[in-house]
């Protein structure tokens, strides 16, 4: 540190100040002192007793507190722990030496810290007391503000670095994802640059407009030039690139590059095609700047509050930038981060992929069950109804938002029935259908998904051709409300196996050794496609790359599949589209067969292009070739 400077430590009891005090002040080479030890004994007797200090208890312990500060000050720094958790508190800390004091706030959830006091063994302090310190908690403005979920050595580099005078992280781009994570890291206790481009009559003071509008960017730093904003972080760099996928990455990058120095690090947040991280990692490798391509999943409010994060790259390039993803994720049912290193060069963005692509087939498996369920005369609040019941099920993100949906009225009717109806892409779901036709995987739902989504824009033609082929079928829908939720349970584990053998297969191709159990884990919370089945496939694939051989899946193939034929075979009777609905049962029933007739098509290939065949009976490997005529 370049002056003395009083370094407190602060939070609730149980959050690990004292752990964390004397690492730092080890680190730092400067004197520690836990405030516990200078309670006055009638303190101590009152909180041994399980009663709550008051202010006027609290008064003379403050007091003690500072003169020690004030004390230490004229010879050295010092690390000082103690919980002020009110303002008023610190206030008294701080008393004629403000200038000279630094606030380290450690927080966590209550169920986290209270799981921690009752582990800990001969304290004062019982844990039927925490619940008024969370209650009597004003969190601090200007303080470093660190997550407990980090390891405490990641937590000592974190405060270190916030001690010093530049900045520790910079994000490039101020749209919607762009803001969320700025808000989500200086929540975190980040200090951060934010930049935005200046466009004279469009793009103005974005990034100062915004730093006004929270109170927790009140530290956080506004650019609108490229030069200030990079020269404003801490070396080496770590700047999260969170601008538009495709040319603009590249133009972004090349902006940059005078600016940086060798060693620092590119972040690349958006959804960009895995081969191009790759060309944009080796191209950088070669500038001796690191390029980490992580995909991103949550959407705005899951960027905010903690997204599922998926970066590849270096791995000790990664070691670099974990605390900062690792604190800004979400958190799984153990509290650990969504957020795991994947592999090298393009895997993050790659895996990142495939989820959108498995999430294109979610989608359209939930509008065909809203197909269906219209079909047999519910409306969409009774629709909604359904699906509510479905949850201690089959529960997902994607299925609570979609009854969230249903119930949304707009005037006298629902407005789900004023949308219309054509479905958007942004470009993932063909790179996941292009790239399963590459390496040879059958992903077949993602591309009827996708292909679904095209189908929906050709509006006007669609109208023409109703007319045409109006159904003359008059018949109903033998179904129920429960064979429905059985084909959508059936088809939902088809399109979890398809997707997870596409990552295994790119994984062989490319040699990038993805952990499936690793990558389900991280899905489990904070992302689009989290579910009660993606917790199940954390413990599946812990041995297991194929969940079609898990007992526990065959078995519930098994109890499914009569129910998912039926509901196919009345849609298609009654003339209504399920392209995902069927296709999970097709490919299954193309999958599940030793014998196929694959044998006619090579027979086809072999006589107009002499493509040759291998024999059932000769197992020897040998290709024939026959004359047919």
């Amino acid at each position: 540190m370049n002056s003395k400077q009083v370094i407190y430590v602060m939070g609730v009891s149980g959050v690990g100040k004292s752990t964390i005090g004397k690492l730092l002040s080890e680190a730092l080479q400067i004197p520690f002192f836990d405030g516990d030890d200078y309670h006055p004994k009638s303190n101590i007797l009152k909180m041994s007793k399980g009663q709550a200090l008051n202010d006027d208890d609290r008064l003379e312990w403050l007091q003690t507190l500072n003169k020690l500060a004030i004390k230490q000050l004229k010879n050295n720094s010092c690390v000082i722990v103690c919980s002020a958790l009110k303002k008023s508190y610190r206030d008294i800390l701080n008393s004629g030496i403000e200038s000279y004091t630094k606030w380290v706030f450690l927080y966590g959830s209550f169920e986290q810290i209270l799981d921690r006091i009752n582990k800990r063994d001969n304290h004062f302090m019982s844990s039927n007391l925490l619940k008024s310190q969370f209650d009597i908690l004003e969190e601090p403005k200007n303080a470093i503000k660190i997550d407990i979920s980090l390891t405490p050595k990641n937590i000592v580099e974190v405060i270190k670095k916030g001690l010093s005078g530049k900045v520790e992280f910079g994000l490039f781009g101020l749209g919607v994802m762009g803001k969320s994570l700025s808000r989500n890291l200086a929540n975190k206790g980040f200090k951060i640059s934010m930049f935005n481009r200046h466009v004279d009559g469009v793009e103005e003071n974005i990034a100062f407009n915004f730093k006004n509008e929270f109170e927790e960017l009140s530290s956080a730093l506004p650019f609108d030039n490229i030069e200030f904003f990079v020269n404003s972080l801490q070396t080496p760099r770590k700047i999260m690139l969170m601008v538009n996928a495709g040319k603009i990455i590249d133009l972004v990058i090349e902006d940059l590059m005078p600016f940086l120095t060798e060693e620092d690090i590119l972040i690349d947040g958006g959804n960009s095609n895995y081969k191009k991280t790759k060309e944009r990692f080796d191209y950088l490798k070669s500038k001796n700047i690191h390029f980490v391509g992580a995909g991103v999943s949550g959407g705005e409010e899951g960027a905010l509050k903690g997204p599922s994060i998926m970066p590849g790259g270096n791995k000790d390039t990664y070691k670099e930038v974990q605390p900062f993803l690792e604190a800004i994720a979400a958190k799984d049912e153990n509290n650990k981060p969504c957020c795991t290193y994947i592999g090298t060069e393009g895997s993050g963005h790659f895996v990142k992929m495939v989820h959108n692509g498995i999430e294109y087939v979610e989608m359209q498996l939930l509008a065909e069950v809203f197909s269906i369920l219209k079909a047999m005369g519910n409306n969409p609040d009774q629709m909604a109804h359904i699906l509510k019941s479905w949850k201690e099920i089959t529960n997902s993100y994607l299925l609570e938002i979609t009854i969230d949906i249903l119930r949304k009225k707009d005037g006298d009717d629902w407005l789900v029935n004023k949308i219309m109806d054509k479905a958007g892409n942004k470009g993932t779901g063909n790179w996941t259908t292009i790239t399963t036709a590459e390496l040879g995987v059958p992903s077949t739902m993602i591309a009827s998904a996708l292909f679904a989504r095209y189908t929906s824009f050709y509006k006007e033609e669609r109208i023409a051709v109703s007319k045409n082929f109006k159904s003359k079928d008059d018949s109903k829908l033998n179904l129920t409300n429960d064979d429905i939720l059985k084909a959508y349970q059936f088809a939902r584990i088809m399109n979890h196996y398809q997707g997870f053998k596409l990552i295994h297969e790119a994984s062989k191709s490319y040699n990038w050794h993805l952990n499936l159990s690793e990558l389900s884990r991280i899905w489990t919370n904070g992302c689009i496609i989290k579910s009660d089945l993606m917790v199940e496939l954390v413990e599946i694939f812990k041995t297991t790359n194929n969940i079609l051989s898990n007992e526990k899946i065959i078995q519930q193939i098994k109890l499914l599949k009569p129910t998912v034929k039926k509901v196919v075979s009345e849609c298609i009777l009654n003339e209504l589209p399920i392209p995902c609905l069927s296709e999970s049962i097709n490919f299954l029933n193309s999958f599940a067969i030793a014998n196929s007739s694959a044998n006619l098509i090579q027979a086809q290939r072999d006589y107009f292009g002499a493509h040759t065949y291998q024999r059932v009976d000769d197992d020897t490997g040998k290709f024939y070739h026959t004359n047919w005529k």
